[in-house]
């Protein structure tokens, strides 16, 4: 099994890149992080880890969750798609075995928090334990989470702007794809969120007191990202409905509209449909004024029908 990296890390935070197969470290810890299409991952999985940590690693779906088993803790966390080409939304998960003397992640596809924690080892130094380590990856997560619910709530303030002025502005039609990013968000932050706060509790032994108050803060930032989103979520929602609520209106006042016009040409349609029949009989057929009578005949109705219409007030 060959690794994306491999680091030993010194009590101090000072990492050295090692080679795989190296002997743990007599001080510190060590952090393996790999891809789960690597050839020979799930064998070396089951012959370093306990069972159900390699097992949750080896796991094809996730969703974030955090326990305590055999002196370490098993976490899953997810953050924003950054690869290029891919959603944001459509967040990726780190999955993670973390113990006294080994960290391990594993990706399926790349991951920005863990590859940010993988330049700071090659430029030689690291979080200087296990769970400052996680508390590391925990604040990378959420810090691009809150960047990118900024960016959406700013998004939408714009176009609120646009669209309670002009309803009918072309840039409506990324709204449903606001509301995608939203629900797609909202699927992974509130577990997320949940997670996080499960590493404070005090059953997780590899949580210091130092790393469980910055993973409380962070814990709780994440709780306000998801507030945000749902936020967000409800505003769009808004939108969409006076958009709808616009257009309904719209709708309804030009149909009005149509139906005033047809009731006044209603009964000239009648008589000019009369008197266009071709049979013997129709009177005025051999007067040269009956056209202009007929006409004024037509436009005397539809003003008739006309005066009625506006004294019963129906426009």
């Amino acid at each position: 099994m060959t690794p994306i990296c491999a680091f030993d890390i010194a009590p101090d935070g000072t990492a050295r890149a090692i080679e795989p197969g190296a002997a743990l470290p007599a001080e510190g810890y060590r952090w393996v992080h790999t891809d789960l299409s690597e050839p020979g991952l799930e064998d070396w999985l089951f012959a370093t880890l306990p069972e159900r940590a390699a097992e949750a690693l080896l796991l094809p779906e996730t969703r974030p969750r955090a326990l305590a088993h055999d002196g370490g803790v098993i976490a899953i966390l997810r953050g924003l798609n950054l690869n290029q080409g891919e959603d944001r939304d459509d967040m990726v998960a780190l999955r993670i075995w973390a113990a006294p003397r080994l960290v391990v992640t594993v990706r399926r596809r790349k991951v920005f928090a863990a590859d940010d924690l993988r330049k700071r080892g090659l430029a030689g130094h690291l979080p200087a334990s296990p769970d400052m380590f996680l508390t590391a990856l925990a604040e990378n997560f959420t810090q691009r989470i809150e960047t990118h619910g900024v960016a959406l709530e700013n998004r939408v303030d714009a176009l609120e702007d646009l669209l309670f002025l002009d309803d009918r502005n072309p840039e409506a039609r990324v709204i449903p794809e606001l509301r995608r990013t939203v629900i797609r968000l909202g699927r992974f932050l509130g577990p997320q969120a949940d997670a996080l706060a499960r590493l404070t509790h005090a059953d997780m032994g590899l949580i210091g007191a130092e790393a469980r108050e910055d993973l409380d803060e962070i814990a709780d930032r994440a709780r306000r990202a998801v507030e945000e989103v749902q936020s967000t979520r409800d505003r769009l929602e808004a939108l969409s409905d006076h958009l709808d609520q616009a257009r309904n209106m719209r709708l309804a006042k030009n149909s009005y509209a149509l139906s005033i016009v047809a009731a006044i040409f209603l009964p000239m349609g009648f008589l000019t449909g009369l008197f266009g029949v071709n049979v013997a009989g129709m009177p005025g057929v051999g007067t040269p004024a009956a056209f202009g009578v007929l006409t004024l005949a037509c436009l005397g109705l539809g003003l008739a029908v006309w005066l009625v219409l506006r004294a019963f007030r129906l426009f």
